[in-house]
């Protein structure tokens, strides 16, 4: 239980053996041909996808709190998404006879079971993952100041795991006065006490770079990776840990390197593109009776235009006219550029639109035009985007995709109202881009739809 391998393997085969009980005590009692024996290969559509879904919302992570609210609904909508298509496979893909065509009643009530089942024991399992954690320190190696930044960060993020903050010498290893001291230690003492045992350590992050590091503390590092405790340079750390591109980072250069291939890629951006026309299509048609109700409630609230359209910046810099059911006053043009909690520009309908992302919906016209992809960094303002630029060093990189109705940034850090927002934003956009794959859409997708489903937006 002390390894995140462990944990993981632990959960896996517990949603495995729970899925096979279930089904198979369902089918029984409903009298199904299935279950006049115990079987599990009639299951493998159902195992595959209940496994995959949980692993979208990191139902198999150490890291992940089980006891949140918002996972819990994660876990839902997951369960429920992988409900609707194991029914798919199972009538519109599997040949006539397979077993599990018996009944939709055994596979509906299966899933029902299953949501309960699987939180419950991983409210269990996760005090025991929580308790292992607390025993287990981050080791974070660097000089003063990044020691400070990293406490910063580390709170922002609401890291409560402990972290034992390290220089390379002595001389260095004095606190920080003032009310919030930092205690410093030299990294020689702390190493030895990894090595005796006296001090669990789940991961050691780097901030210095090689050459400031002793020959002796380098090949003492080398030791304890092949000895199974993980080395993560600060970068990479945000990236496993927060999955974000810290953006001290960033340069000219940084856009060259290796993970950024697959978001240009013809095959991956033609399948992207046949996807994005699918799948808004159908959104268009499904969508259009709350869109024009949506439309309806705008126009009766004020007897003004129902959409709203405004120049935002895409795909290689190329400006667009991104379209929205009407959320503001007809004449908000003075105020911030920004909207806040309160805004009175904002309507009656228009809050509940905002709230709900419906006002969002008639965007997958604009993805249906190629302006715009489902899942991508924001589409921002062109006014914003001028002022970003200015203050943003590498800011245009976001620009590398297209932006999407929904994003990794969106549904990882709430609506954005200042420059630093931005800053933090830009740092999810950037993850994105250097790490854009189908499974994170799919990720993205049900964390969207917790947010809907629980009115976060603004």
């Amino acid at each position: 239980m002390k390894t995140p391998r462990a944990v993981a393997l632990l959960l896996l085969a517990l949603d495995v053996f729970a899925t096979v009980v279930v089904f198979n005590a369902i089918g029984h009692f409903r009298g199904v041909g299935f279950a006049d024996h115990f079987n599990v290969d009639v299951l493998r559509w159902p195992l595959a996808l209940i496994v995959f879904s949980i692993y979208l919302i990191d139902g198999y992570k150490l890291r992940t709190d089980m006891l949140s609210v918002d996972y819990t609904s994660q876990h839902t909508i997951a369960l429920l998404g992988a409900l609707t298509a194991t029914l798919l496979f199972t009538f519109a893909f599997n040949p006539a006879g397979y077993e599990l065509q018996a009944s939709r009643v055994v596979i509906a009530l299966s899933f029902l079971a299953l949501i309960p089942l699987t939180l419950g024991y991983r409210r269990l399992v996760y005090p025991l993952m929580l308790g292992a954690r607390r025993e287990r320190a981050l080791v974070f190696l660097g000089d003063r100041a990044s020691c400070l930044a990293f406490r910063d960060e580390c709170r922002k993020m609401q890291l409560t795991q402990p972290v034992v903050f390290t220089v390379v010498t002595e001389s260095s290893a004095t606190p920080f006065s003032g009310d919030d001291p930092l205690i410093l230690r030299p990294f020689p003492a702390v190493l030895a006490e990894i090595q005796s045992g006296a001090l669990a350590v789940e991961a050691i992050i780097l901030r210095e770079s090689a050459r400031e590091l002793s020959s002796d503390i380098s090949g003492q590092l080398v030791q304890l990776y092949f000895g199974g405790v993980p080395t993560y340079t600060l970068e990479l750390f945000h990236q496993v840990y927060w999955q974000k591109i810290p953006l001290y980072r960033l340069n000219q250069t940084w856009l060259f390197q290796e993970g950024f291939q697959i978001a240009r890629e013809p095959v991956f951006e033609r399948l992207k593109r046949a996807s994005d026309i699918g799948l808004a299509t159908i959104g268009l048609l499904l969508a259009s009776p709350l869109i024009l109700a949506g439309a309806l409630a705008v126009w009766l609230d004020d007897r003004g235009p129902v959409f709203f359209f405004q120049k935002r910046i895409g795909k290689n810099h190329r400006p667009f006219w991104l379209v929205k059911l009407r959320t503001m006053r007809v004449d908000p043009a003075d105020g911030d550029l920004y909207t806040q909690p309160g805004d009175p520009r904002i309507t009656r309908v228009g809050k509940f639109l905002r709230t709900s992302r419906l006002d969002e919906l008639p965007q997958l016209w604009n993805v249906l035009r190629g302006d715009m992809s489902l899942i991508g960094p924001r589409a921002e303002w062109d006014r914003l985007v001028e002022n970003y630029e200015r203050e943003i060093h590498c800011y245009h990189f976001r620009h590398l995709v297209k932006p999407g109705i929904t994003g990794w940034a969106q549904v990882n850090y709430p609506y954005g109202a200042s420059m630093e927002d931005t800053l933090r934003k830009l740092e999810y956009d950037l993850y994105y881009i250097r790490h854009f794959s189908f499974m994170l859409d799919a990720s993205i997708v049900l964390k969207t739809i917790h947010i809907m489903l629980f009115g976060k937006g603004r």
